[in-house]
């Protein structure tokens, strides 16, 4: 069973929006959450969805579903105070699910990365049905340099062999909520499920997803999506 899990439990305060979470911006009609759940939704081999929500917008987002006919969604699970401990929430309602195998394979995604594609969601999972997990990736096209606690560059890392993490992030069910129970018992705080699961020692690989493949966390990054998501309906209208 290949389970989506999407967070869009933030409110999104580096995007400064006064009207709404940043997940529920529209861009030609549509929120930023739902061009994000459609991609899941198209692919083939995504069987059921889970989207962590901020809890107070719960029914707007119900509507939504109706509205945009997502037919995969089976749990709406209220977000928490932090992002690992909204992850958290989404990964216990799928573990206490009895429908759901232990061994499930997970897609945790950003409700604000909307752009990927069908190819990149079947990519991960064919990689983590053959690895156990699947870290989308895309390559580092600019110098990245490290800095000691004074801000001085302390080395400068081969770009050849630095990647970007990005999301989708793939594990079996089992491994990744085995890692957070033992994140609470330690008190360890992860920025995103591919450090937390390095962190307890597991081996992870990777899959090339698609350079713009962005999240959305501020107005610049909106400008972007706006400007990809028209040249990608151009080159559909152009047959590019």
């Amino acid at each position: 069973m290949n389970i989506a899990l999407i967070f869009a439990g933030g409110t999104g305060t580096r995007l400064n929006s006064k009207t709404r979470p940043k997940q529920f911006l529209e861009l030609n009609g549509k929120p930023i959450i739902i061009h994000t759940l459609e991609y899941f939704e198209d692919a083939p081999s995504i069987d059921a969805i889970c989207v962590v929500c901020l809890e107070g917008w719960i029914p707007y987002f119900g509507d939504l579903v109706k509205k945009f006919n997502l037919r995969k969604i089976r749990w709406v699970v209220p977000g928490g105070e932090s992002g690992q401990d909204s992850i958290f929430r989404g990964l216990s309602a799928l573990y206490e699910d009895e429908s759901v195998p232990k061994d499930a394979l997970v897609l945790m995604h950003d409700g604000v990365r909307p752009l990927i594609n069908v190819k990149c969601v079947e990519d991960v999972i064919a990689c983590a049905r053959e690895n156990g997990n699947a870290i989308t990736v895309t390559s580092a096209y600019e110098t990245i340099i490290t800095v000691d606690e004074n801000e001085n560059v302390s080395d400068v890392v081969d770009r050849k062999r630095a990647k970007l993490a990005r999301a989708p992030q793939a594990f079996h069910l089992n491994d990744i909520y085995s890692a957070h129970i033992r994140a609470k018992e330690e008190n360890f705080v992860s920025i995103d499920s591919a450090t937390l699961m390095r962190h307890f020692g597991h081996k992870l690989f990777t899959v090339e997803g698609p350079v713009e493949n962005i999240k959305i966390t501020s107005p610049s990054d909106f400008y972007m999506f706006r400007a990809i998501y028209e040249a990608r309906e151009n080159s559909q209208i152009w047959g590019l």
